[in-house]
């Protein structure tokens, strides 16, 4: 079975896995990362969004083959110790969570969406494809617009 290295929220690892091998599941069962959540399989639902080499992805559909030697950061990656991501904090003073499957996902996505467009408007908040079965959407546009004020 082949051997892969990698950069997992700042930590060089090395797993062996079959090169289809989804990533969430190398995160989820051979790493214990439970943060990126198992939603659909076909990264429809995003719940599993995570970040390679900074850009979102969702780790349900791309194989462990593709991220050798390459940056993966899941929500456990986020905050700086104790100091939680800007947008980690926005979602807990806006009290996003509701049942909070979809958080890390959501939270995933709304990173990246910052890192490209800082400042966004309704139209862009509102493309985020994030499936939250709860439908807190307006917290989470709020949120998103709290975090884009700093």
């Amino acid at each position: 079975m082949p051997t892969y290295k990698l950069s997992v929220n700042g930590k060089s690892v090395t797993v062996e896995a079959p090169g289809d091998m989804p990533l969430l599941w190398v995160l989820r069962d051979k790493l214990g990362i439970t943060g990126p959540k198992y939603g659909c399989g076909v990264g429809a639902c995003r719940a599993c969004t995570s970040h390679l080499n900074g850009d979102e992805i969702q780790p349900c559909v791309v194989p462990i083959s593709a991220c050798a030697n390459k940056r993966v950061t899941t929500i456990e990656g986020l905050a700086n110790g104790d100091t939680l991501h800007p947008v980690q904090q926005a979602w807990l003073d806006e009290d996003v969570p509701q049942c909070g499957y979809c958080q890390p996902g959501q939270i995933m996505a709304t990173v990246a969406l910052l890192k490209r467009n800082p400042k966004p408007s309704d139209a862009a908040i509102d493309a985020i494809e994030n499936v939250c079965r709860c439908g807190t959407y307006c917290r989470i546009r709020s949120a998103i617009k709290k975090v884009a004020a700093q």
